[in-house]
């Protein structure tokens, strides 16, 4: 069993609502995995980083993906730093993944500057725009579809990826 198709970008990219969207049009399940590991945690994210540390994070995330690629059939959004791992990109080879990229004005719009990010608590502007940088050529090595959601709306990414998969 794998994943319908996975999801992928940068925070604010669209992955948890253009997901549910895509999901609801494929007629299968919806997971994300941070909504995973927040579950498994008793926490929200931003308390994991506080708490535990990023370490700890990229850990559970690491196990809830491998977790998710193996076992769950439906439409799967992973968190935006997820593909830093290289066992994580390894594992999304020969996976459906389409990169939803988002410019920097429009993810600065759907997070806010940094409200509930840990990653962005310090400049948010630029650690965005140096987290996008950073992240966007392992997106683009993993991905098998790449969609540019500035200025669309979800219903309308839905239909666009449901075509790609066809």
């Amino acid at each position: 069993m794998a994943p319908a198709v996975v999801l992928v970008g940068v925070m604010g990219a669209g992955k948890t609502t253009v997901g549910a969207a895509l999901a609801s049009r494929l007629g299968v399940p919806f997971a994300d995995t941070d909504t995973i590991i927040e579950e498994r945690a008793g926490k929200p994210i931003p308390e994991i980083f506080v708490d535990d540390g990023e370490d700890v994070f990229r850990a559970q995330e690491r196990a809830v993906v491998a977790e998710c690629v193996e076992t769950f059939a439906g439409v799967l959004a992973l968190g935006g730093g997820a593909i830093l791992d290289e066992g994580t990109r390894k594992l999304l080879t020969g996976q459906t993944v389409v990169f939803l990229e988002v410019g920097l004005s429009d993810a600065i719009k759907r997070v806010g500057l940094g409200s509930g990010r840990p990653l962005l608590a310090i400049n948010p502007r630029a650690t965005l725009r140096h987290l996008m940088e950073q992240r966007k050529p392992l997106y683009l090595e993993v991905a098998t579809h790449s969609v540019t959601t500035d200025g669309r709306e979800p219903d309308d990414l839905a239909d666009e990826i449901t075509g790609l998969l066809r």
